[in-house]
């Protein structure tokens, strides 16, 4: 079975770090696009960052730039998303994603492969 699985995800106060991670099962990361999404209570979801399968190129959006960083374990099979110096604003459940075409993936926000989501809290 093909799936992804996120864990690491919890409640933190502001200025706290957290390390989620995207393992994933049944098919090999590293011919993958990979993008870290969110989605915040009443909110559209969010692209986080995408990384390309090479690993070579990872963009972030914006709001988390300098924060968050991306990195990949080829023997694990995953992808982490390190988040420091966290703020309210980063409360969401966080996904992450896999395609193996990188405009579908980061650009369109669509992909063959989903995890289930991890929720992160930020709040004193």
């Amino acid at each position: 079975q093909l799936q992804l699985v996120e864990s690491g995800g919890g409640l933190v106060q502001p200025g706290g770090s957290l390390r989620l991670s995207c393992a994933a099962s049944g098919f090999t990361l590293d011919y993958y696009a990979i993008g870290w999404f969110r989605q915040a209570p009443g909110k559209e979801r969010e692209g986080v960052s995408c990384t390309s399968s090479s690993g070579d190129n990872t963009n972030y959006v914006k709001s988390v730039k300098g924060r968050f960083t991306v990195s990949r374990d080829n023997a694990k099979n995953t992808v982490y998303l390190q988040m420091n110096s966290l703020k309210p604003e980063d409360t969401a459940v966080y996904y992450c994603a896999a395609d193996n075409n990188y405009a579908k993936l980061c650009v369109s926000l669509r992909a063959d492969y989903w995890g289930q989501g991890t929720q992160v809290t930020v709040s004193s």
